[in-house]
Order: C-alpha cells, then structure tokens, then sequence
C-alpha cells in the first residue's frame, strides 16, 4: 500500500509536466500573465472600435439632423409638445404647475410626481433625485434617497411615507429643482425622441407622437416599451426615412401603442391617442400646425 502510494506521488511531477507541455507548447514563451493581458487588450481595442464606429455613426446622424427644420424642437413648438403632454398627465395646459405635482395613480409605478410623471417605481424619479443632489446636497429630497433605490422597480412606499410627498411638493418651490425636472425631462424623453424621429423622417406631429410615448411608456425595448413599440411598427411599415408613408406608419404605431396601454391596463384611458393624437393625424396635419383642439378623459381643450 505504502509502495502504491510513493508511486502515485511520484507520477503527479510527470503529469504536471505534461499539461504544461499542451498549455504552452516547447519553443512558445507566453505564460498566463501575458496571455490574460492580451485578451484584456483585445477587449479595449474592440471597445474602442466600437465606440469609433458609434461617434461616427452619431456625427452622420448630426450632419442629416442639422439640415432639417427645427420641428418640434422649435422653442414655439416645444412649449406647444409640454402643454399637450400636461393635459394627459395633470388635466391642465399649464405644464408649470406640475413642478410640484405627486401621487399615486394605483397604475403599479409608486408615485408619478413632477412635469413629466417621474415615478418612484421605475427609475427616473430616483435618477432625477439622484442627478439633483449631485449639484445641491443640501436639497429636501436627499434624504430619502435610500428609501427610493429600496422600492426602485416597485409601487412601495416604504420607507417615503409619511414625509416624501411634502418634501417633493416643497422642493418643487425651488428654482434650481424646476430647472432640474426640465433638464431630466429633455435628456432622458424629450431630446431622444424628437431626435429619433427626424431621423425617421417624421414631421412635428410624429415627433410629439414619439415624445408622448416615450414619457407614458419609457425608453425600454420590451414591446409596452417606447424602442420596442417603434420595433414592432417597423414590422408593420416603412418610415418616411425609408420610402414609406408618414401617415400609414404613425398609424400603425398608434395601433401598436394603444395595444400596449390595454395590455398593462384593459380599462385604460386611451383618449390621448384617440382623441388627439389620432385625430391630428385623420385631419392631415402632420405638421401640428394650430389651432388645435383635443379631449383628454372627457374635457376639451384648445390652443388657437
């Protein structure tokens, strides 16, 4: 037995001299160090190509934007896009009354707070905090910070109740967080959607139909998501950019929207498609020319 034993220790040099051998073969005079640095140098080199090919995919995107018309970016048609959007998210034209706005709608999102309905459960209320408390430390609102990652993809309140809804309502007397909520606003919906809509082709009325959606369902690409609606009408027809019509594209994308409204809620309100956008888009004005005059659960209003 002692004998087995003395010859199984003295076979384990032979066996680790022959692994080495098929690792690294004779004449070869790479060791695992180098080889783990040039894998890692492999993996900058194509992350950098593709960032290269990303900058210069972006600088053409620049070049055909830069020679359109301003559209829905126009200062005029921008407060025009922000009046619409507010009758749909706080039943008034008065998008600035919003700043201090918050509650729970029961829809499975927390609290839909501020200009743009920033929700407690889905990320951008939390990175609008965040981003704020960055600059001003100080602000009512950092505080609460912890508690608002900790129910970040739910509709709890732990943790914000009581106490978040007054501090949000009074930090939204603060010029600086104003500024804060348009900011986040225009970075993370605004900017995006204008921007991927002239780039289909789409006029001004087809850039607010991307920039309502964007801030109802968020830039996700699952199919209720704002990218993965735009996927699935692509599938259905050809953007303006690419040969198609304006009018049977943006008419199939508010199909696909108000599918994905049903689909988290049967009992939806769908007016803003129904009674704005898609009645726009009946009447031939694709450029969101006014007067306009829309309803919004069951109350009209106009902009002459």
């Amino acid at each position: 037995m002692k004998r087995t034993g003395c010859l199984l220790l003295a076979a384990v040099p032979v066996l680790v001299t022959a692994a080495a051998a098929l690792l690294f073969p004779a004449g070869s005079s790479e060791v695992p160090g180098e080889r783990a640095a040039a894998s890692q140098q492999a993996r900058e080199d194509a992350k950098a190509k593709a960032e290269r090919a990303a900058a210069a995919e972006r600088a053409a995107d620049d070049k055909v934007i830069a020679g359109l018309p301003p559209g829905l970016a126009a200062p005029g048609e921008r407060e025009l896009a922000h009046r619409i959007l507010a009758t749909s998210t706080a039943s008034t034209l008065d998008w600035r009354a919003s700043y201090g706005s918050i509650e729970d709608h029961g829809d499975g999102r927390g609290y839909t707070a501020g200009i743009a309905g920033f929700c407690t459960g889905t990320h951008d209320l939390l990175a609008l905090v965040e981003r704020y408390t960055e600059d001003h430390p100080d602000n009512g609102l950092a505080r609460y910070l912890p508690a608002l990652r900790a129910v970040d993809g739910t509709d709890s309140h732990e943790g914000l109740d009581p106490g978040f809804t007054e501090a949000w309502k009074a930090e939204a007397e603060v010029p600086a967080f104003q500024r804060a909520q348009e900011e986040e606003r225009d970075r993370v919906y605004f900017d995006p959607a204008v921007r991927l809509a002239k780039l289909d082709g789409l006029g001004t009325l087809g850039q607010f139909v991307y920039y309502d959606a964007m801030v109802f369902h968020g830039p996700d690409t699952g199919p209720e998501g704002f990218y993965g609606m735009r996927e699935l009408a692509l599938d259905e027809a050809a953007t303006p950019a690419t040969g198609g019509d304006e009018t049977a594209y943006l008419d199939a994308f508010l199909d696909i929207r108000r599918d994905a409204m049903l689909a988290r809620k049967a009992t939806a309100d769908t007016s803003r498609i129904d009674t704005a956008q898609r009645r726009w888009l009946n009447a031939g004005n694709l450029e969101l020319n006014t007067p306009l005059e829309w309803s919004m659960y069951g109350e009209t209003y106009k902009v002459p």
